[in-house]
């Protein structure tokens, strides 16, 4: 087994408004990768006989720091508020959805609008949040809200290579690391909270910090990825 490690980290800051002994996290990361037999992951909805296109199982380079987000979780204290939340948009563009990895508040809603010369049909069926748009044309668009946290796969009914992911998060304090992999989130309210980091391949990952009110509190994660070989 091959070790690679990457460094990762960032710099994260919340729009909330800061309290009076907000201080800041700075965190680094390292993505260490595994090597792995070849497999092919099919969509969840390839049991309804849909078999994906052969272009799909294709290795392509991918960028590991655009599959990562980091996010804080708290028992109490930094719950999603109504100026938290937004209305970011997917697109269907080029038969791709247009972020690959979407991420918001709890309490948001995303837009899907086809800008393809073709019909599409968005659905998913997360537990966090199912749901079916039917078909619509290029020019036209559907709105669906999250409420809750969690990851959302999205696929496409007529197109079976097109997918993404919406991730949920608790609160305003979420960022995706920098290339060169720091991250910060600012303006934390001392107290305890999860760092949580979530990889697209890989998961969640998680690791108890305390905010004091003064200074800066720092953390640093291992995330395992493992590369598929022939």
């Amino acid at each position: 087994m091959r070790l690679i490690a990457l460094m990762i980290g960032g710099m994260l800051a919340g729009p909330m408004a800061p309290a009076a002994d907000a201080q800041e996290i700075h965190g680094q990361l390292a993505i260490t990768r595994s090597l792995t037999k070849q497999r092919v992951v099919l969509p969840s909805y390839a049991v309804r006989g849909v078999s994906p296109r052969k272009s799909e199982t294709a290795s392509t380079p991918v960028n590991e720091w655009e599959r990562v987000v980091v996010y804080l979780e708290a028992d109490k204290g930094l719950a999603a508020t109504a100026s938290t939340r937004i209305l970011a948009t997917m697109d269907q563009t080029g038969e791709r959805f247009q972020p690959e990895v979407l991420v918001v508040p709890a309490g948001s809603s995303v837009s899907f609008p086809n800008s393809d010369p073709i019909f599409h049909n968005v659905f998913s069926l997360s537990r966090t949040r199912e749901f079916d748009l039917g078909f619509y044309p290029e020019g036209k668009t559907r709105i669906v809200n999250f409420t809750k946290p969690g990851v959302v796969q999205v696929f496409c009914h007529l197109h079976p290579h097109m997918n993404a992911t919406i991730l949920v998060v608790p609160n305003a304090w979420h960022t995706r690391p920098a290339d060169n992999g720091t991250f910060t989130l600012s303006k934390v309210p001392a107290g305890t909270y999860d760092v949580v980091v979530w990889h697209k391949s890989a998961g969640l990952f998680r690791k108890q910090v305390h905010v004091s009110a003064s200074g800066v509190t720092n953390v640093s994660m291992e995330i395992p990825v493992g590369i598929e070989t022939q």
